[in-house]
């Protein structure tokens, strides 16, 4: 379901990208090019800061929202996910927040007011809140990371990491291609 905020905001949704249809996409949000938004995934722009405005929620180009993910933004705060990335089945992503290009974030993790840079991987079950991980990081499962002093205990991703995160964006960029292959039979 698209549908707009109560400022009037509706979601503008690049032709070529998948939106499940029970999905909810409220509000301020641009989907790029070939991004695949899974069942359930609920991604709301809705909130206004003082001045009554808001930033809009971003999902870059060849990304994939999978099910169960929610996106959702404080006090008109933004959230971008950059080009590439992944957040995997049932996690959070609540703004403000920046994911980076080719990014993977693990089932049921919870990024909050934080940062993730490009190439990290966030595995599952984890939580980043209030901090900055700087690119090319790994944060193991069940991590709970708070600060930026966490960060000196994380390793850097290895290619076996890299390799899992990438097989899980084609997958799913070819999810996009067979269901919009298919649209029209729902």
């Amino acid at each position: 379901m698209i549908r707009r905020n109560p400022n009037g905001d509706t979601p503008q949704v690049h032709e070529t990208a998948f939106v499940d249809p029970t999905a909810i996409l409220c509000g301020k949000i641009i989907v790029e090019a070939n991004v695949f938004i899974g069942p359930y995934a609920v991604i709301r722009a809705d909130e206004v800061n003082s001045d009554g405005d808001m930033e809009p929620i971003v999902i870059g180009a060849d990304s994939n929202i999978q099910d169960g993910v929610v996106i959702h933004c404080k006090a008109g705060g933004g959230v971008t996910i950059g080009r590439g990335s992944s957040i995997a089945h049932r996690s959070i992503v609540h703004g403000p927040c920046t994911v980076g290009d080719g990014v993977f974030v693990g089932f049921n993790s919870v990024l909050f007011n934080c940062s993730v840079g490009d190439g990290s991987v966030v595995r599952h079950n984890s939580v980043v809140e209030g901090c900055d991980v700087p690119p090319g990081f790994y944060i193991p499962s069940t991590a709970n990371i708070r600060s930026n002093q966490d960060l000196e205990t994380i390793e850097r991703v290895t290619p076996d990491v890299s390799s899992f995160s990438e097989s899980v964006a084609q997958a799913n960029h070819e999810l996009v291609k067979g269901y919009k292959r298919i649209r029209n039979e729902f």
